[in-house]
């Protein structure tokens, strides 16, 4: 797979910042966690995927599968800040640092290689 990003300049690492937050409930929805700037206060884009049936798998095809998600995440590292799987649902949801074409480049890379995944919202919010 060809993914690397298309753009040589990238940001710092500085890692996958910890979603948890001791004033966090397990209930609380998805989009309250979701952060929408970044520690610069630079705002976020987001995308979101189906990975239809992910749930209803063995949990050896369901460990693959993450990993391989995971995998393409990593390689994308300076720019992903927040993931969620949510295995109830089969959704991923990913926010990321803006660049034109990365909210389309990272779920192809996903895409490639766990073809059932489905792109369901890639946008830039606004300020």
């Amino acid at each position: 797979m060809s993914a690397a990003p298309s753009v040589s300049r990238q940001p710092q690492q500085k890692g996958l910042k910890n979603s948890f937050h001791a004033a966090l409930h397990p209930d609380e929805p998805l989009w309250r966690r979701v952060p929408s700037r970044d520690e610069n206060g630079h705002l976020l884009a987001d995308f979101r995927m189906l990975i239809p049936g992910l749930r209803d798998r063995s949990g050896l095809r369901q460990q693959h599968t993450l990993r391989i998600i995971n995998a393409v995440l990593k390689h994308y590292g300076a720019w992903v800040v927040f993931a969620d799987m949510n295995m109830r649902t089969n959704l991923l949801w990913v926010s990321i640092r803006p660049r034109p074409g990365l909210t389309l480049e990272i779920p192809a890379a996903i895409k490639t290689l766990v073809p059932e995944a489905l792109l369901l919202a890639p946008y830039w919010r606004s300020a």
